[in-house]
């Protein structure tokens, strides 16, 4: 195997007027499970069907293991889980599952892929009876079909119970530790947080960060301080403080962040202020996303 799964060099495609992916870069090695970030609009979708030779670029490559994506497809060393695309009606779970298993160069057994994907109970049940939860399994199991060394998953948990999707991601962890690279697209930020070995931000088609859950927290520049003040709280006072990016006031509780939280400590109690039960901390992914695009859109606008 290669030492790059996939490979993206100066990639763009543009719908119109509009550039979906704009000079898009990157690099994904084997036994990587990556999340793929952006607001609505940032290019996700189209950055995944270009990988899966969906669309073609307008300008640059893609490269899945050395060679094309569709000559990586039709070997077998991709598995994809989309959003698009409906399953077919008026067969079972166990016949499409077959199907798949059937046509993949590199079979699983049907009954291994239907218990992993925890849908052995639905195995004959028509496939247009299934709730949005089991659908999503079922294109899981549709996914990991046979033995593939790139597993793409867009939106893979919407529809699934909590208990569902925390099986449904401790199965794709075996996949990674396996040596396979995992890419899912997610708006469910908590979950690139505690599942991605790294984490990309695509905004207006571009990859505005590239790293680590902690390295993109990092990367915001903002910290959270939240305390206590008793009596009347001055918000125009606390609004003239440092380096401070957002107030909220609840009650007795003053929420903040702050591009330099030591400085801002610093003047809250020059202001004569005595917080009680002061924290300060970092962000979190879904904090960091806001503020990174958000900066992004600033400097744009």
């Amino acid at each position: 195997m290669t030492t790059t799964a996939v490979a993206f060099d100066q990639v763009s495609k543009a719908y119109g007027e509009v550039r979906a992916v704009d000079g898009l870069t990157l690099a994904l090695h084997p036994g990587e499970t990556v999340a793929l970030l952006g607001p609505n609009g940032a290019g996700k979708s189209t950055t995944l069907d270009l990988l899966l030779g969906l669309k073609n670029p307008d300008s640059g490559s893609v490269r899945l293991f050395g060679g094309g994506p569709r000559e990586a497809i039709v070997a077998g060393r991709v598995g994809a889980m989309l959003q698009s695309g409906g399953l077919m009606d008026e067969v079972t779970v166990a016949e499409l599952v077959r199907l798949a298993c059937d046509l993949h160069p590199r079979p699983y057994r049907p009954s291994d892929v239907l218990a992993r994907a925890g849908i052995s109970q639905l195995a004959d049940r028509k496939v247009d009876k299934l709730s949005g939860g089991q659908a999503q399994r079922v294109r899981f199991a549709l996914a990991t079909a046979g033995d593939s060394d790139l597993i793409v998953l867009d939106e893979p948990t919407t529809g699934m119970d909590v208990t569902t999707r925390q099986g449904f991601w401790a199965t794709m962890r075996e996949q990674a530790d396996q040596g396979r690279t995992v890419l899912f697209a997610t708006h469910y930020l908590e979950e690139a947080d505690a599942i991605a070995d790294r984490v990309l931000v695509l905004h207006r088609g571009r990859l505005l960060a590239d790293g680590t859950a902690a390295e993109i927290k990092a990367k915001a520049g903002v910290r959270r301080i939240s305390f206590d003040l008793e009596g009347r709280i001055d918000e125009q006072a606390l609004r003239g403080l440092p380096f401070l990016t957002t107030l909220t006031v609840s009650g007795p509780t003053v929420r903040i962040q702050s591009g330099d939280a030591d400085a801002t400590v610093h003047a809250l109690y020059g202001l004569g202020a005595y917080p009680r039960n002061l924290e300060v901390a970092g962000l979190g992914l879904e904090q960091a996303f806001v503020a990174i695009t958000a900066a992004e859109e600033a400097k744009q606008s």
